[in-house]
């Protein structure tokens, strides 16, 4: 009983801290920096290297999967879709540092890849607390 409690409650903790992480990552992305100043400081300089519409997408679709994915993290909505999509954000980002410096801290990708790794590997089974696992009347 104890030990599918406390696997519960790690399937859990791993779940929504990963949604978190994400989700602040977005929110100030959006909110705070906005896209577009977000863009000129952060991705324009990549435009030297890369198609601008690969940049673009790039901006766009690694702010918004952490944004809104984060948040379906949280609730446990979609849970394997987000996680295949912010497998894929990961690897923009991890090919993105390493496109403009072979060594880059590892940080960006290490822990949400850590968190990540392990929802995916870990059973579906014990990931009990979301919204999608609620009972219809």
């Amino acid at each position: 009983m104890q030990s599918t409690l406390n696997q519960t409650i790690a399937v859990f903790t791993m779940r929504v801290l990963l949604g978190l992480i994400l989700f602040m990552q977005g929110y100030a992305k959006v909110f705070k920096f906005t896209i577009d100043g977000l863009y000129k400081n952060m991705f324009e300089p990549y435009e030297a290297l890369l198609p601008k519409f690969l940049v673009l997408f790039a901006a766009y679709f690694t702010t918004y999967v952490e944004l809104i994915g984060g948040l379906l993290l949280i609730i446990g909505l979609f849970r394997n879709w987000v996680l295949y999509a912010v497998s894929l954000v990961l690897l923009i980002v991890a090919f993105g540092h390493g496109l403009q410096d072979g060594i880059w801290d590892l940080s960006h990708v290490m822990y949400r890849g850590m968190l990540l790794f392990a929802l995916l590997l870990l059973p579906e089974e014990w990931d009990v607390w979301q919204v999608s696992k609620l009972k219809k009347n």
